[in-house]
């Protein structure tokens, strides 16, 4: 991994001890600068405050949660950064609060109890393979489709798809 030292990450989480776990694993990668939020509305606070390049959010936050959070940062009008890579930690990794966060427009998904390598990959994930962003009359955020199989013939859903679409006519056809 190439030297995270310039990276300014905002680290939201309501327990300190884990704030305090977190913080750790990212000061022994080489990221020197974090900041660190008790709560979702402190976390947006900071976001205002200083240029951040990635946020790592717990799940389960009161009185601003971390699906809430991400809502805001992809939402709100006064957003500081709209397209901010969100890492979303929790001890709640069912299906529904995947899918939840996922919606909201979180860039990338992570289980506590952590390790140092599940919050590197993560790091990595959203620096080295960047998702796109989708706008649409319901959702902002990174594509939910992480990939695009040459395989997959469809359906496709999006207007763009359109170009994608499978050719049917015979001249169309090639044999091996």
């Amino acid at each position: 991994m190439t030297s995270l030292a310039a990276l300014q990450i905002l680290l939201v989480d309501d327990n300190p001890h884990m704030r305090t776990i977190a913080s750790a694993v990212l000061k022994s990668a080489g990221i020197k600068k974090v900041l660190e939020a008790g709560d979702g509305g402190a976390g947006l606070q900071m976001l205002r405050d200083h240029a951040v390049d990635l946020a790592i959010v717990d799940y389960n936050m009161f009185p601003l949660d971390g699906v809430e959070f991400t809502r805001l940062v992809r939402n709100s009008p006064d957003s500081a950064n709209p397209y901010l890579p969100i890492i979303m930690m929790t001890g709640h990794s069912g299906k529904q609060r995947v899918y939840e966060a996922r919606d909201a427009g979180v860039t990338e998904f992570l289980a506590k109890p952590i390790t140092a390598k599940g919050v590197l990959d993560r790091i990595q994930s959203v620096i080295w393979k960047p998702r796109p962003f989708v706008k649409t009359e319901g959702y902002f955020g990174p594509d939910r489709r992480r990939a695009s199989p040459s395989h997959f013939r469809g359906p496709f859903r999006r207007a763009t798809d359109a170009a994608r679409e499978p050719a049917t006519d015979a001249s169309s056809i090639v044999t091996v």
